[in-house]
This record gives C-alpha cells, structure tokens and sequence, in this order.
C-alpha cells in the first residue's frame, strides 16, 4: 500500500524533558489510523509534530510528496486539522467560519458554493447557519470545526481527540460522519483519542506510552483475542513494561 504519512525517528524535547522519544510510523494511504493512550503519554505532541504545528527536536515528517521541513505550505495543501480544543471564531456564525477558511485557503467563488453545500449535506449544519458558533451544542461545535478543516479538500485528515467532551450520541454521529467521509472519499485519517470504545473504528491502532509506541495492532485481531476487550488488552500491555525493566 502507498505511505501518505511517514514519521521517521521523531523527538521532541522541552527542554531537560523528553516528550517524544524516537517515534517512527506511517499510515497508508485511505486508511484510518489511531493513536491510543493515556492522559500525558505524547498524543497531542505527535500530531502537532506531524501536523507541522510545532518544530521537531530531531526527525522527518512527510505527508504525501512533501517533507515538512522543506516543502511545509505544500503540504498544508493536503492537510485538514482538527485541534483538541475548539478554536474557531466563536462570535462568527457557521456560515461566516466556513466562508472564512474558504477564503483563506483561497478557494474560488464557484468552486465554494459547491463545497459548502457538500459539507451542510454530510454535517447537517445548514439549518444552524446563521446561529453563533459560541451558542451551538459540543458536537456542533466539532461538527463545524470538522468542517472547516476539510474545506480545502484535503487528501490526509488529521484529528486531535475529535469526541473529547460531547455527549455519546454526538459521539456516534461524528464517527459515522467520519467512516463515511473515509469510505465514500478514500481520505486518510489520523486520529487520537483516549476512549477504548472508539479502536473498533480503526485500520490500524497505536498505542503510545512515554513518547513511544509500544504496540501497533489491527483491531479486527485484537477483538478475535479479546472479545472486543481493548481497554484490558492494552493495560496489559503497558503492565508488561514493568515485568521488563
């Protein structure tokens, strides 16, 4: 399968501290693939250094054709991000965020209708677009967020815990928006998150301890081997480190 993501000997260093610790992997192109692990183990730090967000201590990034450290705004053409946090203009409304990241990545006027008509018939945000974006639920916060960072139809998405802090049904919803996207599209995304019930969604899972990954597994086999068990599975895992050193 075609690499569309190749991280290669990442480390991240805060000074006297080591965050990321020699981090190599790559995704393949139309897949979905998951970044595991608990509060503080280097998930938001990867993404941002793959992302380009943040510079890397040491190591290469890159994201289709293009090494981030030399060919960086080339390859936030291919990119879509979703922070952690929501982070667009909160006093704007949906219609005025989308209409705003279209004009920053430089869509044209034609080629804009047509894709935020695209992004209302998956997000169902259409009917909200006129409502400030401080006075939507969390999940349309994320939906809208969501939507602004595909706005520039990107070929790798990348998530930072998309369903951190919504309720379990918007939960669901997002993850259905997303298989769909990535069926119906074939775009790659890369995405973390630190709930269990979510690993099932995956081509492929990371899980991430101290800046490392310590185990890489296809969840369809995991859930042969467990019963769908992945929160045990993969403590057993970071408990085996113990038994090791």
């Amino acid at each position: 399968m075609q690499k569309i993501i190749e991280a290669q000997h990442l480390i991240k260093d805060y000074g006297s501290v080591r965050v990321i610790d020699d981090l190599t992997f790559s995704v393949n192109e139309g897949e979905i693939y998951g970044i595991v692990g608990p509060d503080g183990a280097g998930k938001t730090t990867t993404v941002r250094l793959v992302s380009g967000i943040i510079d890397m201590s040491e190591g290469d990034v890159k994201l289709g054709d293009f090494n981030i450290k030399n060919d960086l705004e080339k390859a936030r053409n291919i990119l879509g991000y979703m922070p952690q946090r929501f982070s667009l203009y909160e006093d704007l409304t949906v219609a005025e965020n989308i209409e705003f990241f279209a004009e920053i990545y430089g869509i044209s006027k034609a080629e804009r209708k047509k894709r935020i008509d695209e992004l209302y018939g998956f997000s169902h945000l259409e009917k909200f677009k006129d409502r400030q974006a401080q006075f939507l639920s969390g999940g349309m916060q994320k939906k809208l967020a969501l939507s602004c960072s595909l706005i520039n139809f990107p070929k790798i998405l990348i998530l930072d815990e998309p369903t951190i802090g919504v309720d379990p049904l918007s939960r669901h919803e997002l993850w259905e928006m997303l298989v769909d996207l990535n069926k119906n599209t074939g775009i790659t995304i890369l995405v973390t998150t630190n709930y269990m019930d979510e690993v099932s969604r995956f081509d492929r899972v990371a899980l991430i301890y101290h800046g490392r990954f310590i185990s890489e597994e296809v969840p369809k086999e995991v859930n042969a081997k467990t019963g769908g068990s992945f929160e045990s599975y993969f403590i057993a895992k970071i408990e085996s480190l113990g038994e090791k050193k």
